[in-house]
Protein backbone atom coordinates (compact mmCIF):
# COMPACT_ATOMS: atom_id res chain seq x y z
CA UNK A 1 0.00 0.00 0.00
CA UNK A 2 0.99 3.53 -0.90
CA UNK A 3 0.61 5.76 1.83
CA UNK A 4 1.23 8.85 0.08
CA UNK A 5 -1.62 7.86 -2.19
CA UNK A 6 -3.84 6.92 0.85
CA UNK A 7 -3.45 9.82 2.86
CA UNK A 8 -4.00 12.10 -0.34
CA UNK A 9 -7.21 10.37 -0.86
CA UNK A 10 -7.91 10.32 2.93
CA UNK A 11 -7.70 14.70 2.30
CA UNK A 12 -9.90 14.66 -0.99
CA UNK A 13 -12.33 12.98 0.62
CA UNK A 14 -11.95 15.20 3.60
CA UNK A 15 -12.18 18.29 1.47
CA UNK A 16 -15.47 17.58 0.06
CA UNK A 17 -17.25 17.16 3.62
CA UNK A 18 -18.35 20.46 4.19
CA UNK A 19 -19.98 19.82 8.07
CA UNK A 20 -17.05 19.66 11.00
CA UNK A 21 -19.28 16.51 11.92
CA UNK A 22 -20.68 14.33 9.46
CA UNK A 23 -23.31 11.13 10.04
CA UNK A 24 -21.93 7.68 8.42
CA UNK A 25 -23.81 4.76 7.55
CA UNK A 26 -21.50 1.66 8.06
CA UNK A 27 -21.01 -0.82 6.01
CA UNK A 28 -20.68 -4.84 5.96
CA UNK A 29 -17.76 -5.52 6.25
CA UNK A 30 -15.43 -8.94 6.15
CA UNK A 31 -14.03 -8.17 9.86
CA UNK A 32 -17.78 -8.77 11.02
CA UNK A 33 -18.71 -4.69 10.25
CA UNK A 34 -22.44 -4.55 11.01
CA UNK A 35 -24.37 -2.70 7.96
CA UNK A 36 -26.66 0.12 8.81
CA UNK A 37 -25.54 1.59 12.25
CA UNK A 38 -25.49 5.37 12.27
CA UNK A 39 -23.03 7.79 13.98
CA UNK A 40 -21.80 11.27 14.07
CA UNK A 41 -17.68 11.58 13.65
CA UNK A 42 -15.65 14.40 13.37
CA UNK A 43 -14.98 15.23 9.11
CA UNK A 44 -11.51 13.74 9.52
CA UNK A 45 -12.36 10.18 11.03
CA UNK A 46 -15.31 10.41 8.18
CA UNK A 47 -12.90 10.63 5.60
CA UNK A 48 -10.78 8.01 6.68
CA UNK A 49 -13.83 5.53 7.11
CA UNK A 50 -15.19 6.55 4.08
CA UNK A 51 -11.60 5.77 1.95
CA UNK A 52 -11.48 2.15 3.96
CA UNK A 53 -14.33 1.44 2.82
CA UNK A 54 -16.25 0.60 6.24
CA UNK A 55 -19.25 3.26 5.99
CA UNK A 56 -20.79 5.95 3.48
CA UNK A 57 -21.97 9.37 3.97
CA UNK A 58 -25.51 9.33 4.98
CA UNK A 59 -27.75 11.23 2.53
CA UNK A 60 -29.72 14.61 4.08
CA UNK A 61 -32.57 13.01 5.62
CA UNK A 62 -30.53 10.08 7.03
CA UNK A 63 -28.61 12.28 8.65
CA UNK A 64 -31.54 14.67 9.80
CA UNK A 65 -33.61 11.21 11.09
CA UNK A 66 -30.36 10.50 13.41
CA UNK A 67 -30.18 14.50 14.86
CA UNK A 68 -33.45 14.11 15.56
CA UNK A 69 -33.38 10.58 17.26
CA UNK A 70 -30.27 11.66 19.20
CA UNK A 71 -31.90 15.41 20.20
CA UNK A 72 -34.91 13.06 21.35
CA UNK A 73 -32.67 10.44 23.51
CA UNK A 74 -30.93 13.65 24.97
CA UNK A 75 -34.31 14.93 26.34
CA UNK A 76 -35.22 11.90 27.90
CA UNK A 77 -32.37 11.21 29.25
CA UNK A 78 -32.37 15.02 30.55
CA UNK A 79 -36.59 14.17 31.76
CA UNK A 80 -35.49 10.96 33.84
CA UNK A 81 -32.43 12.47 35.65
CA UNK A 82 -34.82 15.47 36.78
CA UNK A 83 -37.00 12.58 37.81
CA UNK A 84 -34.38 10.76 39.38
CA UNK A 85 -33.34 13.28 41.97
CA UNK A 86 -34.20 12.51 45.69
CA UNK A 87 -36.65 15.96 47.15
CA UNK A 88 -36.84 16.05 50.93
CA UNK A 89 -37.87 18.31 53.29
CA UNK A 90 -36.33 19.15 56.58
CA UNK A 91 -39.63 19.23 59.23
CA UNK A 92 -39.14 20.71 62.87
CA UNK A 93 -40.01 17.87 65.11
CA UNK A 94 -43.25 19.62 66.61
CA UNK A 95 -44.50 20.13 63.17
CA UNK A 96 -44.04 16.72 62.63
CA UNK A 97 -46.32 15.10 65.49
CA UNK A 98 -49.55 17.62 64.22
CA UNK A 99 -48.97 15.75 60.56
CA UNK A 100 -49.25 12.21 62.14
CA UNK A 101 -53.06 10.87 61.31
CA UNK A 102 -54.59 10.85 64.35
CA UNK A 103 -52.79 13.69 65.86
CA UNK A 104 -54.33 17.09 67.30
CA UNK A 105 -51.47 19.05 66.65
CA UNK A 106 -49.44 18.48 70.11
CA UNK A 107 -48.03 15.60 71.46
CA UNK A 108 -50.48 12.73 73.47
Amino acid sequence: MNLKQYYAHIREIEETLGEPFVVLVSLETPDGGRPGVRTEVPRHLAARFVAEGRSRVASEDEAREFRQQQLAAKKEADRLETAGRIQFAVVPEGELTSLRPGSRGGKQ
